[in-house]
C-alpha cells in the first residue's frame, strides 16, 4: 500500500493541439514530460508564441526532479527555454532531440543540464523510474515512457505511430509495449492527435515512393518545403534528388541548423558532393537543382514566402518550376497555406500539396494502431492525451470498444487533477493553469485585455482626441482636434469628422467649470459621447483615446 497519491496534470495539451506539458506527481517528487509551446491563432495579434503558465510548479519548486522529453518537436520542447531560465533542473532526452534543443537554448542564452539518453536506458527521478522507449515519428529518435510509480507503471505513449518499415529501420518497440502489458500497466496515456482518421497510417517510406515517381516528370528546378525537424522526409528528398542527377539546396535557418545536428549525430546521410552553396545556384540549369525549404505552414517571413512573395534576394521562381509542400496543414494556418499556394502560381510554378498528390503522410497513428496499442499494453485505466476535446472524446469511445470498461476510461483535460491510489482513479479537483503570450522579449506582460485592445484596435481602428484645457480656469482653449487611424479615411471624411468634433463640443459645453477641471471626468465624457455617436451614424465601435493637454 503506497501513502501517497500519484497526481497526474496537464498544464497543457488536452482539449487543445500543441503546449504539451504533463506533471507527474508523488509524495515529495515531481517530474515533468515535455514542456512545449503553441503557435498564436488569428485572434492573437501580436503574439509570437503560447507556453503554459507553470504557476501550479511555482509552488511546489522544490519537489521538481527533473524533465523527459518524448521528441523534438516544438509543441513538445518549445516552452524549455523560457521554463529553464526560472527552473534550472535536469534534462533528459535522446540525442537529436537533446541537438535540436541545445540550439534553442544557445538563442535564448540559456545553461541547462542536459543528460542525453537511449531508447531503453532507464532514469531515476525520486520515486519514480522511468524507461525510455523507441517510437516511430514524424522526427527521429522520438521514444515513449514507462514511468514506474509507487502506484504502478504508467505508458506515455508521446507523439507515435506504428511504421513498420520506417526509414532508419527503426520501428516502434513493440516487444517492451508487451513486456510492460504482461506486467500489468496502471494507466496508459496515449496521442489523440489522429483518432478520426479510420485504418492505419502510411509508412514514411510512402512518400519517398511518390517523391521518386514525382521528380523525373519536373523539368525545372524543385523547391520541397517541409518541417525542419523531419528529417526522414529529408533523408528521403535528398536520395531521390540524388538518384535525379540533382543538387541540394538548404533554404531556411532551421532547415541547415537540424540537417548540420542530425548529420553530425549520425541520423542524415547526405554527402558533401551532393550539397550545394546558394552562390553557385546560378550557375547550374533548373534540372540539377532541388531546394529543401522551411515555410510549408505559409509562416511571415519564412522562407518559402518570401520566394512566394519575389522577395528572396538569391531565389526567384521561374515558370516551369515545382513546388512540394511535404507537410500537413497545422489547424489554424488554412487560410495563410492557401494564400501561399496562390502566390507561387502566380509566379508560374506547380504546386503539389497533400490535397492534390501523395506528397506526405501523417507522423500520428489511426484508429487501428490506436486499438493495437491498447490491446498489447492492456492498461487497467485508460487517459486519452495530445488533442483538442473532440479527439479525446473519440479516443476514450475507441478505448471502450476495445474493452476497457467504461468507468475506467477517464476524460481529462487542462488542470484537471487525475488522482491514482490503491488502485482506484478519479479526477479530484481542478488547479489553476493557463496561457502565458511571448511578444518579442516579454514573457507574460501581454494578456487577455491587451489582446483585446489589439483585436479592437484591428477590427474598428482608433480615433485619438485632443483637447487644451486651462489648468487653473478649466476653460477649453484647444480642440477638440481628432484623427483617426483604420477608422475612416480623413482626407474623404472631414465633413464627418467634423461632425463628430461638434458633438464632442457640445457635450463638453453642457459641462461646468469643476467638472471641466477633472481630467478624468472629462475624458469619460468624450469616450461616451464619441461611442454612442459613432455607433449611431455609422454602427462601427472604434477605440476612443481622448488626449488632454492642460495649458
Amino acid at each position: 500500500m503506497s501513502t501517497a497519491p500519484l497526481r497526474i496534470v496537464a498544464l497543457g495539451g488536452l482539449g487543445e493541439i500543441g503546449l504539451n506539458c504533463m506533471a507527474y506527481e508523488c509524495g515529495d517528487d515531481l517530474l515533468l514530460v515535455d514542456v512545449g509551446l503553441m503557435f498564436p491563432d488569428a485572434d492573437m495579434p501580436g503574439v509570437d508564441y503560447v507556453i503554459p503558465d507553470f504557476g501550479y510548479l511555482r509552488e511546489r519548486s522544490h519537489k521538481l526532479r527533473g524533465i523527459l522529453l518524448t521528441h523534438g518537436h516544438e509543441d513538445h520542447i518549445g516552452a524549455l527555454p523560457f521554463f529553464l531560465r526560472e527552473f534550472p533542473v535536469p534534462v533528459y532526452g535522446t540525442a537529436l532531440t537533446l541537438g535540436i534543443l541545445s540550439g534553442k537554448l544557445q538563442e535564448y542564452k540559456v545553461d541547462a543540464d542536459l543528460v542525453p539518453v537511449k531508447p531503453r536506458d532507464v532514469v531515476e527521478l525520486g520515486c519514480f523510474r522511468a524507461e525510455f522507449i523507441r517510437v516511430a515519428h514524424s522526427v527521429v529518435d522520438g521514444c515513449a515512457l514507462a514511468i514506474r510509480t509507487p502506484e504502478g507503471t504508467v505508458i506515455h505513449t508521446g507523439d507515435f505511430k506504428l511504421d513498420q518499415t520506417p526509414v532508419d529501420g527503426e520501428p516502434t518497440d513493440l516487444a517492451t509495449f508487451a513486456r510492460y502489458g504482461d506486467e500489468g500497466v496502471l494507466a496508459l496515456l496515449s496521442d489523440s492527435t489522429n483518432v478520426e482518421r479510420e485504418g492505419y497510417t502510411l509508412s514514411e517510406r510512402y512518400v519517398g515512393d511518390a517523391l521518386a515517381d514525382l521528380f523525373p516528370k519536373c523539368t525545372g528546378r524543385i523547391i520541397v518545403a517541409a518541417f525542419s525537424s523531419n528529417i526522414h522526409r529529408v533523408q528521403q528528398v535528398a536520395d531521390v534528388a540524388a538518384a535525379s542527377g540533382r543538387k541540394v539546396l538548404l533554404n531556411g535557418r532551421s532547415m541547415v541548423a537540424n540537417v548540420k545536428i542530425a548529420r553530425e549525430l549520425g541520423y542524415l546521410s547526405i554527402p558533401d558532393d551532393l550539397l550545394m552553396d546558394i552562390r553557385a545556384l546560378g550557375h547550374l540549369p533548373p534540372e540539377q537543382v532541388c531546394i529543401i525549404s522551411t515555410g510549408s505552414q505559409g509562416e511571415p517571413m519564412s522562407a518559402l514566402v518570401r520566394i512566394a512573395m519575389d522577395d528572396h534576394k538569391q531565389i526567384k521562381l521561374e515558370r516551369g518550376d515545382t513546388v512540394i509542400l511535404s507537410s500537413r496543414n497545422i489547424p489554424g494556418n488554412e487560410r495563410t497555406i492557401s494564400e501561399l499556394i496562390n502566390h507561387l502560381y502566380r509566379r508560374g510554378a506547380d504546386v503539389h500539396h497533400e490535397k492534390v498528390s501523395e506528397v506526405h503522410v501523417s507522423g500520428h497513428a489511426s484508429q487501428e494502431e490506436l486499438k493495437l496499442m491498447m490491446n498489447i499494453v492492456r492498461p487497467r485505466f485508460f487517459l486519452p492525451v495530445h488533442g483538442e476535446y473532440r479527439h479525446l472524446v473519440l479516443h476514450r469511445r475507441l478505448a471502450m470498444k476495445v474493452g476497457i470498461p467504461e468507468e475506467r476510461c477517464l476524460l481529462a483535460v487542462n488542470g484537471e487533477v487525475v488522482s491514482f491510489y490503491n488502485d482506484t482513479a478519479c479526477i479530484e479537483e481542478t488547479v489553476e493553469t493557463g496561457r502565458v503570450f511571448v511578444d518579442g522579449k516579454g514573457v507574460g506582460d501581454v494578456g487577455e485585455v491587451v489582446l483585446k485592445d489589439r483585436r479592437h484596435l484591428a477590427e474598428d481602428g482608433m480615433v485619438t482626441v485632443i483637447l487644451g484645457i486651462n489648468q487653473h480656469s478649466g476653460e477649453l482653449i484647444y480642440g477638440p482636434e481628432i484623427v483617426s487611424r483604420g477608422f475612416v479615411f480623413e482626407d474623404e471624411s472631414q465633413e464627418y469628422l467634423h461632425q463628430a468634433k461638434c458633438v464632442v463640443k457640445e457635450a463638453l459645453d453642457e459641462l461646468n467649470v469643476e467638472t471641466l477641471a477633472d481630467r478624468d471626468e472629462v475624458r469619460q465624457v468624450v469616450r461616451q459621447t464619441l461611442k454612442r455617436f459613432f455607433k449611431k451614424s455609422i454602427e462601427r465601435r472604434p477605440m476612443v483615446l481622448p488626449f488632454i493637454l492642460e495649458m
